[in-house]
């Protein structure tokens, strides 16, 4: 078997969790071949696709694939540099604002690869951290319960449709609690910088009793059974494989403005075998690579050079200005701002509470 899955403890000390290690031996059957260690957010059997086409180029190079959270892969970097010890030769991760303060932190290396140049300038960070996907959140919806009317297509859309309903729909609405969803708390903070009436639509989520939840599938499972009528600023990607999967699933880009987030990759400033991290990354940045992501793992592309349905390219042809992508910069950090998450976070329980 090539897959060899196990449960590896990281260090012997308080507080540090297990990470979920998948070992992918060299294709070549080199039993000394080096290993590439990836730290990675995405779960391990949407990545084997990736791994699997980079070592087809890369015969002769193992794979260590390291599934852990995303706050996990922070620290275990920070901790491991910071005691002069090795750590992962490319990390991946859906946690922007993290990712890029790993990068201004120094915790980063520059990789200078054949798609620096090319790729968009939103998405590269001083080619220390570059954003590898094009993920919109959407609202997603139960088709058989908007046979008579259109779903709704903008903010004020969605609050006129739950004013409507009312107790039709009461219960019934689904989103990320941000207090413990870190993209939907990036959500939440973009919406607030791009709608200057974002608390009227929390407001009225909370007068239809609206329900919380810390995972995409938890919310996209009961839109699925019909549970739910609504879900609101659910990551694309995840609602994409969920409506290809199950038909009752209908999504929607909403036309007001459609917030876009990415998932950040980077080679460790104290990375065993930083080549064989670049290589890793380039591969990712490569035609080949980012074809692999928009065909096979189902999440959208970046690159300038792949066309096709599932890519940034497509979408800004399509929506243009409506698409509104998280860039990556030090502005993200402003998020990690203890301060001004908790007021944030306040905020929004009030709103919910009062309601």
């Amino acid at each position: 078997m090539r897959r060899l899955a196990f449960l590896a403890f990281l260090f012997i000390c308080p507080g540090v969790a297990a990470a979920d290690e998948v070992l992918y031996p060299a294709v070549s059957g080199n039993a000394s071949a080096p290993t590439l260690v990836v730290y990675s957010s995405l779960d391990e059997p949407l990545a084997q696709p990736m791994i699997e086409g980079f070592q087809e180029a890369n015969p002769d190079v193992a794979v260590k694939y390291e599934d852990m959270l995303t706050g996990e892969i922070y620290d275990r970097i920070v901790r491991e540099t910071d005691a002069g010890q090795r750590t992962a030769d490319f990390a991946f991760s859906s946690a922007m604002d993290l990712q890029v303060k790993l990068s201004n932190d120094g915790y980063a290396q520059v990789s200078n690869l054949p798609m620096s140049a090319a790729w968009p300038k939103w998405a590269n960070w001083r080619n220390t951290a570059y954003a590898l996907t094009f993920e919109p959140a959407v609202f997603v919806y139960h088709k058989p319960s908007f046979v008579s009317e259109p779903p709704p297509g903008s903010r004020a859309e969605f609050v006129d449709y739950l004013k409507r309903k009312g107790e039709a729909v009461h219960g019934r609405i689904g989103t990320y609690d941000i207090e413990r969803s870190g993209v939907g708390f990036l959500f939440m903070a973009r919406d607030q910088e791009q709608f200057g009436d974002i608390w009227s639509v929390i407001s009225a989520m909370g007068a239809a009793g609206v329900k919380l939840y810390s995972t995409s599938s938890a919310i996209l499972e009961r839109v699925a059974d019909g549970r739910f009528v609504l879900g609101y600023n659910i990551l694309g990607s995840y609602a994409a494989d969920w409506a290809k999967r199950h038909p009752d699933v209908g999504i929607v880009l909403p036309k007001d403005y459609t917030v876009v987030m990415s998932r950040i990759g980077l080679v460790p400033q104290a990375a065993a075998d930083p080549e064989l991290g670049r290589r890793y990354l380039s591969f990712f940045m490569s035609k080949q690579g980012q074809t692999i992501m928009a065909r096979e793992l189902q999440i959208p592309a970046v690159s300038p050079e792949v066309t096709g349905e599932n890519t940034a390219n497509t979408m800004q042809a399509l929506l243009g200005a409506q698409l509104r992508p998280v860039p990556v910069s030090p502005g993200l950090m402003v998020y990690l701002d203890q301060v001004k998450r908790a007021r944030l976070i306040e905020h929004w329980n009030q709103v919910l509470r009062t309601q």
